[in-house]
């Protein structure tokens, strides 16, 4: 049986669906796991959206809380808002007190990454705030440490991300992710898919 890799992602302009993306291939390159793109569903009227200038949502399926027990780990992304998770996604975590109670989602691996505006704008303290909702479900949080080698120690290039997850510099919304940030993004995927492998043939 497949192991099931969920990458659970909340994106306004598109950058952290870019990590998403990449991070579902690094995935996918694991022999026997399942990756599957969900995006968690938008708590925004379509007017605010237009005057925020954000582009269509992609047609990656909406997760729906009770689906999260059906998967054997997770990857989560967000922007962040104000050095924390973006709205939409803590909405949607919000929704979970189901498999709370249950404590459905307890000894599941999951990890984190996250995009923000700027260099100082809350990339660790993003992740650091969100570690709090796996820790209530019982979560295994999985930091990707330094595994990603002399990437973790670029000084020449902007660079997001950190030991706690993937991450990008969006700036005004015009700058993507360069493919250094792409890279980790993978290389996430591919170790939180390994250990979640792991994890499974060990239960």
């Amino acid at each position: 049986m497949a192991v099931k890799l969920y990458i659970v992602y909340y994106s306004m302009y598109g950058h952290v669906e870019k990590l998403a993306e990449e991070i579902k291939k690094g995935a996918s390159s694991v022999e026997g796991v399942e990756a599957k793109l969900w995006q968690v569903p938008e708590i925004l009227q379509e007017d605010v959206l237009g005057k925020m200038s954000a582009p269509p949502k992609s047609d990656v399926p909406i997760i729906t809380p009770n689906e999260l027990a059906e998967a054997d780990g997770f990857v989560f992304g967000f922007p962040t808002r104000f050095g924390m998770m973006a709205a939409q996604f803590k909405a949607f975590l919000d929704g979970t007190g189901g498999l709370w109670r249950s404590q459905q989602l307890a000894g599941k691996p999951a990890g984190i990454f996250y995009s923000t505006g700027s260099q100082g704008g809350g990339q660790e303290t993003t992740a650091l705030t969100a570690i709090t909702q796996l820790v209530h479900h019982g979560m295994i949080f999985v930091p990707i440490g330094y595994t990603f080698g002399a990437g973790m120690f670029e000084m020449e290039k902007v660079k997001g991300g950190s030991p706690y997850g993937a991450g990008t510099y969006a700036g005004d919304g015009s700058r993507q992710p360069s493919e250094l940030e792409l890279e980790q993004a993978f290389h996430q995927g591919k170790y939180l898919a390994t250990i979640t492998k792991k994890l499974k043939e060990a239960a």
